[in-house]
């Protein structure tokens, strides 16, 4: 199993340059782990696309589509009391926005607080940079 985090699960849904790295990762590991708000984002990014007309209507129902498929697949890292004093701890020491430091945090409950060794998907550069800073095996290998 691997955490994803949103950048890394629209590719999933959309057609992106870096949507094949993303399959190939998925079908080598198909089990995910996700913070409890990348659906909504997934929807928020897919939405977007929409409105400046990177998809069209049709796409977007079937990227919806392929999101809910996975996200019945997935497991969702819920919010905690945890999870917010990691996400500050981690803005504290990181170079993110909060709902990057909200994405590691869960990724860091989901191993236990021990990174060495565990997968983290994300193609943002902050989050890949902070995970890395945190222990964590960055995938996909190169950004």
């Amino acid at each position: 199993m691997r955490f994803w985090d949103s950048s890394a699960v629209l590719p999933l849904c959309v057609a992106e340059p870096r949507s094949a790295e993303a399959r190939a990762l998925i079908e080598a590991d198909s089990a995910v782990a996700v913070w409890w708000a990348t659906r909504t984002e997934g929807i928020s990014a897919l939405a977007r696309r929409m409105r400046e007309r990177a998809i069209t209507p049709v796409g977007h129902r079937a990227a919806r589509t392929v999101l809910a498929a996975l996200a019945d697949s997935w497991v969702e890292i819920q919010p905690s009391e945890a999870i917010r004093a990691t996400t500050e701890r981690l803005l504290a020491v990181h170079a993110l926005r909060a709902a990057d430091a909200f994405q590691l945090a869960a990724a860091l409950a989901w191993c236990g607080s021990r990174p060495s060794g565990q997968g983290i998907v994300t193609l943002d550069s902050r989050l890949r940079s902070a995970a890395g800073r945190e222990g964590f095996e960055i995938l996909p290998e190169r950004d």
